[in-house]
């Protein structure tokens, strides 16, 4: 906010005098703590903290927890900050204990304080800021000054439980233009829940249960760890100090200012504080105390450390991040025309952990699965989603970090920029993989699927429509990450990236340490492309349609008659779309087209309908849209076009793109789905398969096929389409089993690799002998020495499955020794999802059990072991009535902020396809509105209208693709 208001000298060391008193009381804190509790016989709850605040030097008044009437007629009964007050710095002083309490219950707490200077911009005599399950200690237990160093006196004050405030009324108001300081003394639970400031643990290599310290803030719980302005706009700046023991160390955003020793009841503790960060959202903060081990470059700035368990470290576990972390932050300097505002970048890998990682400014946060990455146990998989993740966190570092959305309903600007950068950071580190490619199916046809539901939502939501925790969490979905990036690299396509990338840097610089809305990088894209590219429209107006619209368009182009049209595709067609658009659902949409093989020029349609002349034939030529894929779109061509380009697969699928083969096959059964063609239409672009050796076609046809697996794997149709799949994939499973002389040793190719994995599982999974026989053989192997995995790393996941699939109480039992006894993440995820495939009712059920015991399954890791188990044909309904009849539980325990509780409803559900289920569904949704669905409320409704959407699909198919089937097989 530094344009708002300026700061003269003077005032500048009045504010530098009373961040040093506040940093005086911080450093003494743990000293006056240890008293009180000497005072109070040994307890850590001082009597009558936080029930009385200070109205003046001396006097108390009454205060406590409140929860607010239904109406916000209050300031404080509203969920938004008034703009009134803007943060300027804070001091944070934290203690965790990382023992716990003695007593009959141990408990885990932390205690701190924080200084905070702020701006008065407007004349209020209201102090707001956010606080959430933290109690006020200390007499008094907050403290406001002037700008002179003169204490304020407080009229009330107390912690609004349901907008999660602390509000302080003031005797006398701010003054507009002043600058205030406000001082708070806390305790707060050091809770396993994974938000906040909260603790974590492992099991170091003697077995000893090891206590660390964390953080986890996005996006709104800053508030958890000590009070503040916790919005994205308000930025500060940040100095953290952090009490522990000599034997861990402390880290934060920013490099170690001082380490003093503080002597508390004779004990020696560290007192380390960190050097003052920049201007920065409260969002991007973290501090950690952990015992881990590290290693680093510091041969040029910034210094560059990886952070892990000791073991893992001494393991060689974070080489590889640290191999490619520079570079790809020297890639994006280069890319943004930015230098990295910080002076060091410490990735650190954590046992617990909800998210996959967190972009934390200078102190990026992973799952141990995102970071760690050991040649000798870990697959090819995991070493590419090592590389994407820490391409994407350290994309954030300028793009979410310099630069923040103003509020979270532009959240896909942060998210889907990082989403589509990973690709070409990844690219730039390892250019033989082509891992740009991937974005079509990890990205693209990803989100499609829920896009295209008359329930998804836009990229970019109105302000006023996000307001509460629960709001803003929901918008970490899919359409957020993936359609951000999809929409995004359709906008760089056609701009050019030369034009694009000269946008972005422009609005990094101008924007620097502030915030912004989408609109503001639109308008340094059009800048940018002005003389430089002609355009059907403004880039704003573009791309509105775009953002603020929910769903996508099918083109459907006639070749005979050259008419192009574009409508709102829709999996369902009879669904009701409830909200409306300022468009219309029209959008203007680029098509890069080819004619045959030649490639033509690109062309924009601006209406829902028109004609394009060159888009019209005569003979056996055909027409492709949509060129790899770049546009957010699918296609549809007239029956002649759709033959011809089936006939072209059948006879030379090379003479068309790689990734535009998987485009007309996931086209044609979406396409299908929503009634634009018939299923069986779309199973003939699947019929070439038996030569395809490519890894994105196949697995384009698997993702498409899996939706008529799960339809009709209880159903006799099954029956038929394995005998299909199999023939279809036979000679890819012979093509793969002689080039790697029986699976001994991998191929030279990144996809291929993939495509690899792709055929022993397809084959197994539908009942290939050969294919069976070699997991069992191999499990056996492992199975007789432990100690000598002889299962190629590529193959773990698809061996463990299916021997396990295939096998009883003893191949699981043994899974279950060494998921607990794996020493890296990649190893222990493996076997985890693969418990998950036994088809022993009696063995899923037990595993369902296991999944609410954090000593058994992570906490983390709960939700998609549930979603895994249901994903088995027989633990599907297994896993629905285990989540009916826990529901209570498992939404307090899992339901907060976690990404992967949508998915948890989806994966449950996503087998439905008859009215009993439906009604199911119905009742359950009823029967547990008052516990409520949290970040799933969305995937609840997303599920009923899929349902209908199978049961419909189910009526009017079953008998015409179990036919397809009898007839395909020869």
């Amino acid at each position: 906010m530094g344009k708002g208001f300026y700061i003269s000298k003077t005032l500048a060391v009045a504010a530098g005098a009373l961040a040093l008193a506040a940093a005086v009381i911080i450093v003494a804190l743990a000293v006056v703590y240890a008293q009180e509790k000497s005072k109070s016989g040994g307890s850590e709850e001082p009597g009558g903290s936080g029930t009385e605040g200070p109205s003046g030097p001396g006097t108390t008044v009454p205060s406590a927890v409140r929860t607010s009437p239904p109406l916000p007629t209050e300031p404080w009964q509203r969920y938004r900050l008034p703009s009134s007050l803007q943060p300027l710095r804070y001091q944070v002083a934290l203690w965790p204990r990382l023992e716990p309490e003695a007593g009959p219950t141990p408990r885990y707490f932390f205690t701190g304080s924080s200084s905070v200077l702020f701006h008065c911009q407007r004349q209020t005599d209201l102090i707001l800021l956010h606080s959430n399950q933290l109690e006020l200690v200390g007499q008094p237990p907050v403290r406001v000054w002037g700008q002179g160093g003169e204490p304020l006196a407080v009229k009330q004050h107390w912690l609004e439980k349901d907008t999660q405030y602390l509000v302080i009324l003031l005797a006398a108001p701010l003054s507009a233009g002043r600058n205030y300081s406000l001082y708070t003394e806390f305790e707060g639970p050091l809770a396993d829940d994974l938000k906040g400031f909260y603790r974590s643990q492992y099991k170091d290599e003697n077995g000893v249960t090891r206590i660390i310290a964390t953080t986890q803030m996005q996006p709104t719980d800053a508030r958890k760890a000590f009070p503040c302005f916790d919005e994205p706009a308000m930025k500060a700046t940040f100095t953290i100090s952090l009490l522990h023991k000599a034997s861990y160390t402390a880290l934060s955003n920013m490099p170690i200012l001082a380490n003093k020793t503080v002597i508390i009841e004779n004990v020696n503790w560290i007192n380390t504080t960190f050097e003052t960060t920049p201007k920065m959202s409260t969002y991007l903060l973290a501090f950690i105390v952990c015992d881990f081990g590290f290693i680093e470059q510091k041969t040029a700035e910034p210094l560059i450390r990886i952070w892990a368990r000791k073991q893992a470290i001494k393991q060689g576990q974070g080489n590889y991040a640290l191999n490619v972390t520079r570079p790809i932050l020297t890639f994006f300097e280069k890319y943004y025309n930015v230098s990295y505002p910080l002076p060091k970048s410490d990735q650190i890998a954590l046992p617990d952990f909800n998210a996959g990682a967190m972009e934390n400014w200078g102190l990026v946060t992973y799952r141990e699965t995102a970071l760690l990455y050991d040649p000798k146990l870990s697959s090819n998989g995991n070493k590419e989603r090592v590389a994407k993740v820490i391409a994407h966190e350290l994309a954030h570092q300028w793009f979410g970090n310099l630069v923040t959305v103003k509020w979270w309903n532009d959240l896909w600007l942060n998210e889907g920029f990082a989403s589509y950068v990973e690709y070409l950071g990844t690219d730039f580190v390892e250019p033989s993989w082509n891992v740009k490619d991937l974005t079509v199916l990890d990205d693209v046809y990803r989100v499609f699927a829920i896009d295209a539901l008359a329930s998804s939502h836009p990229l970019s939501s109105k302000e006023d429509d996000i307001n509460t925790p629960a709001e803003i969490n929901e918008l970490f979905d899919a359409i957020t990450y993936s359609k951000g990036s999809a929409v995004l690299r359709m906008l760089s396509n056609f701009l050019t990236e030369a034009i694009f990338v000269n946008g972005l840097s422009s609005y990094l610089t101008e924007f620097s340490y502030g915030n912004t809305v989408y609109d503001n990088l639109f308008d340094h894209l059009q800048k940018a492309a002005e003389g430089n590219i002609a355009l059907p429209t403004t880039v704003h107006e573009i791309m509105s349609r775009w953002t603020l619209q929910m769903g996508f368009p099918v083109v459907t182009i006639d070749t005979e008659k050259g008419i192009v049209r574009q409508q709102h595709f829709l999996l369902d067609p009879n669904s009701t779309v409830t909200r409306p658009s300022d468009f219309s659902y029209v959008w203007f949409v680029p098509i890069r087209w080819m004619k045959g093989s030649t490639e033509q020029s690109l062309i924009w349609l601006m209406k829902s309908e028109d004609t394009i002349q060159e888009m019209s034939y005569t003979g056996n030529n055909w027409i492709l849209a949509n060129l790899d894929v770049v546009g957010y779109y699918r296609v549809n061509y007239d029956e002649r076009n759709w033959n011809n380009l089936v006939t072209q697969l059948k006879t030379d699928h090379k003479a068309i793109p790689i990734i535009n083969r998987a485009q007309i096959i996931a086209d044609s059964f979406n396409l299908a789905r929503a009634q634009y063609r018939t299923t069986t239409a779309a199973l003939n672009t699947t019929t070439y398969l038996n030569n395809e050796r490519q890894y994105i076609p196949w697995q384009a046809a698997l993702d498409n096929l899996a939706y008529i697996k799960i339809m009709f794997d209880r159903s006799e149709v099954f029956g038929n389409m394995k005998k299909y799949m199999l023939q279809q994939v036979s000679p890819l499973y012979d093509h793969f089993k002689n080039i790697t002389g029986n699976w001994t040793t991998p191929p030279e190719g990144h996809m291929d690799q993939y495509n690899e994995i792709v055929a022993m599982s397809v084959a197994c999974g539908y009942g290939h002998q050969d294919c069976q026989n070699k997991a069992q053989e191999l499990f056996k192997q492992w199975m007789s020495n432990n100690s000598s995995n002889p299962i190629p790393l590529n193959l773990k996941s698809t061996v463990y499955c299916n021997a396990i699939a295939l096998g009883g109480e003893e191949q699981w039992n043994f899974a279950w020794r060494m998921f607990k006894d794996a020493t890296i993440a990649t190893e222990s995820d493996k076997l985890r999802h693969a418990l998950a495939c036994s088809k022993q009712p009696w063995l899923l059920n037990r595993y369902l059990e296991y999944t609410l015991n954090p000593d058994m399954i992570r906490k983390q890791d709960a939700t998609s072991t549930i979603s895994a188990i249901a994903r088995n044909v027989v633990g599907q309904s297994l896993a629905w009535e285990f989540i009916r009849s826990k529901w209570s539980f498992i939404f307090e325990q899992y339901g907060g902020g976690s990404f992967s509780f949508s998915s948890l409803i989806s994966s449950v559900t996503e087998r439905f396809s008859t009215e009993f289920e439906l009604n199911q569904l119905k009742q359950f949704q009823k029967d547990n509105q008052q516990v409520g669905f949290g970040s799933g409320t969305r995937a609840l409704e997303q599920a009923m209208e899929k349902t209908k959407a199978n049961i419909k699909w189910v009526a009017e198919n079953k008998v015409s693709v179990n036919n397809w089937f009898i007839n395909a097989v020869h």
